[in-house]
This record gives structure tokens, C-alpha cells and sequence, in this order.
């Protein structure tokens, strides 16, 4: 599902309901037809995956940082997520591959790196529900491929929510959701709200979507 809506709208209010950063003041959140409070929290957090537009990067080496210094996860997972998400040749660019020491604010690696850090902590995790707050402003020209191969294989065969900051990424979901001052304004297909030119979302694939949700 595409979340679309502006500053303010709700968006950011929604992943924290879900992870149960707060609960609601009214009505109810259900995950595959349960109640959130009927779950443990920590079962429930560990079944959802949030790659935010911040990415926190640690000072250790590039296998500590995707692992999240988890010594039981092994080199061969690793690699193996890696080579999932079409980073093989991404991680041959460091010169002593995961011994490759990252500073405490990522020195060496770029914005859009960070992301596809952030993309390989949630693939190893192995969640049922990814969301992704698109960070697209973030990205650089020599990633965004990368990024994009990543995301796709990233939500394969899995549940995704993604607060989209550009058309590119959002064309890929099945549904959208635009929300407006913390209400539903237009949910649907996404196929059929383009094909309607009535519908909020038709305008927004004629304009500018960085203007129009700012």
C-alpha cells in the first residue's frame, strides 16, 4: 500500500500506532485480524521492519552495522542477504568488504548506502510487514538503482506500507491510501483511482507530488 498525504496528515502517527508506540484514543488496530494489544509486544515488533528517512549507522565495521552487532547472525546470512537484495557488487566496492570500519556518522558511505544498510538489517530480520518511509530527497544518482532493485526484493512475497515522497516508488503497490488532517481523503486500487480523473490521485500523477504534499 502507497501512504500519501502532507506534512502533518497522519502518516507518521499511523507506523507508530502500529508498533505500538502509543495506542489510539479510539477504535482499533488489527494485525492479521488480531487486536494489537492481544499481542506481545516484542513479538509484534519483531515481525515489522521500519526503514525511517534516518538511517542510525554505528562506529564499528560493515558486518556490525548490518547485523545490528548480533554475533549469532553468521557471515554466510549476511552474504546471503546481501546477494538477495542484488548488493554483491554494492559490497565489493569497500575496500575490506564487511571488515570495513564505518565511522559513528557513516563516514564513507553515502545517504542512499545507508538505506540499503537499512534495506539488508529488515531482509535479515525477516519480518512479515515492511514499511518504508521513502527517503527520496536522500538519494544519490550512483544508488538509486540499487535502492530500487532492493525494494523490490525487499517486499517480495511480503506485506508493504510505503510513505511515498515520489511517484516512482509509489507505483509499484497495489493500493493507495492519501490521508488529509488525519483522515481517510481516498483509498482504492491503484490502477483504478489513475484511471479515474476525478480522484485525488489522478491529480496528483498530473502535478508535481513534492509541491502538492509538502
Amino acid at each position: 500500500m502507497g501512504l500519501l498525504g502532507r506534512t502533518g496528515s497522519g502518516k507518521t502517527t499511523l507506523t507508530r500506532l502500529l508498533f505500538r508506540f502509543y495506542d489510539p484514543g479510539q477504535g482499533e488496530i488489527r494485525l492479521a485480524d488480531m487486536p494489537l494489544p492481544a499481542l506481545k509486544l516484542a513479538n509484534l515488533r519483531s515481525r515489522i521492519g521500519l526503514v525511517t528517512q534516518e538511517v542510525q549507522l554505528f562506529d564499528g565495521t560493515l558486518r556490525e552495522n548490518l547485523a545490528f552487532f548480533d554475533d549469532r547472525i553468521p557471515d554466510d546470512k549476511i552474504l546471503g542477504a546481501l546477494h538477495e537484495l542484488g548488493l554483491t557488487d554494492w559490497l565489493a566496492r569497500f575496500p575490506a568488504g564487511l571488515d570495513t570500519r564505518l565511522g559513528v556518522t557513516g563516514q564513507g558511505v553515502s545517504a542512499g548506502e545507508a538505506q540499503l544498510i537499512a534495506f539488508t538489517r529488515v531482509l535479515l530480520k525477516d519480518v512479515g510487514l515492511v514499511i518504508l518511509d521513502e527517503a527520496s530527497s536522500r538519494l544519490d544518482p550512483l544508488t538509486e538503482r540499487l535502492i530500487e532493485t532492493a525494494i523490490d526484493r525487499l517486499l517480495y512475497n511480503r506485506t508493504g506500507i510505503i510513505i511515498a515522497h515520489r511517484l516512482a516508488t509509489v507505483q509499484r503497490v497495489d493500493d493507495i491510501l492519501i490521508l488529509e488532517q488525519g483522515r481517510m481523503r481516498e483509498y482504492g486500487p491503484r490502477n483504478a483511482l489513475a484511471a479515474d480523473p476525478a480522484s485525488r490521485y489522478a491529480h496528483l500523477l498530473t502535478t508535481d507530488l513534492t509541491e502538492v504534499l509538502a
